[in-house]
């Protein structure tokens, strides 16, 4: 299959495409590499391009002609939405009519959709399932929502078939070391413990060790990136087949505080985290996981990894070998 990948040079999208060229694929990679990295193609074409231009994604479907489309491209941190919702809303939503519509045009009836747990905000009761209710609480999330039931109208009025998938906390690196986590500024946790224990980047902030959790600090559900790309190839197989649309959970359901994440990051570098405390960060929740139930029973998706402590080795490990320093803003 020739599968179109946009975003396809980001840190997720990027993993995908080389599970795809594994299984036999051509991904396409359409990328305005605004964050993603050209070095990061490397398993099939890059083509340029910007989601709201039309022309440029007729240029990319006439040329390459995909069977069906994996979409990563989108604006993704929260806390810039809050402060930029009209970027968020015209990237995020915009873009993403912008690339159905394209597909109309072309004949591609299938789309992967990467969602979000922020669909679901603040969430009354533990572990997540893909019946809790969804309520975001911040443009991210609220951008995430819309694009879901945005494919739902257009499977009801032109026939579109699409799967969204919700995932948690991206985590860890290619195993092989050929791809990693770049983001700037970086604020996801891993990389930033790391940075803070191999002394490449700032103090790691602990936001609340005063959380209704066994230690104080908040519980996330971290996914290997690996895993996340698994489950795209097997969504977009149950397309292929068949297989009705819907949305899914991606996680391990097991939680993990940041304070056992930072044990994991001092036992794989053998460096002890410079880690500060801080007060909590308003609407943060104190734990977050799922259950990935419906993935496993539709989609026959299981996390190979579920512990974080391999999860955090593979990410140190690719820290280490590019010595990478991490310029990033506390957490």
């Amino acid at each position: 299959m020739k599968v179109l990948v946009t975003g396809g040079a980001g840190y997720i999208g990027s993993h995908t495409c080389k599970l795809l060229a594994r299984a036999g694929h051509t991904p396409v990679v359409f990328d305005n590499l605004s964050t993603g990295h050209a070095d990061a193609v490397k398993w099939g074409p890059l083509f340029v391009g910007d989601l709201l231009d039309a022309n440029a994604l007729d240029a990319a479907f006439a040329k390459h002609r995909p069977d069906v489309v994996i979409h990563f491209a989108a604006l993704a941190y929260v806390g810039v939405s809050m402060q930029d919702p009209a970027s968020y809303y015209r990237v995020n939503v915009g873009g993403t009519q912008s690339l159905l519509d394209a597909m109309r045009r072309h004949g591609v009836p299938r789309i992967v959709l990467s969602s979000s747990c922020a669909t679901y905000g603040i969430p009354e009761a533990l572990p997540i399932s893909e019946e809790t209710p969804q309520h975001p609480v911040n443009p991210y999330g609220f951008t995430k929502l819309v694009t879901e039931r945005m494919a739902a109208d257009y499977e009801r009025a032109y026939g579109l078939r699409w799967i969204a998938l919700r995932y948690f906390n991206a985590a860890g690196c290619d195993p092989e070391g050929e791809l990693g986590e770049r983001h700037e500024p970086e604020t996801h946790a891993i990389p930033l413990a790391i940075g803070a224990a191999l002394g490449t980047g700032p103090a790691f902030n602990v936001m609340g060790t005063d959380y209704p959790t066994p230690d104080g600090s908040a519980v996330r559900d971290y996914v290997h990136v690996n895993d996340l790309g698994d489950a795209h190839l097997r969504a977009m197989n149950h397309l292929l087949q068949g297989g009705e649309s819907g949305a899914f959970n991606l996680a391990t359901g097991n939680g993990t505080s940041v304070l056992a994440l930072l044990d994991a990051v001092a036992a794989a570098t053998g460096k002890p985290v410079n880690a500060t405390q801080a007060p909590r960060r308003a609407g943060d929740p104190p734990a977050l996981y799922a259950q990935a139930e419906k993935a496993a029973r539709v989609l026959g998706w299981k996390p190979h990894y579920t512990d974080i402590g391999p999860m955090v080795e593979t990410a140190v490990k690719w820290f280490i070998d590019i010595d990478s320093p991490v310029d990033a803003e506390s957490v």
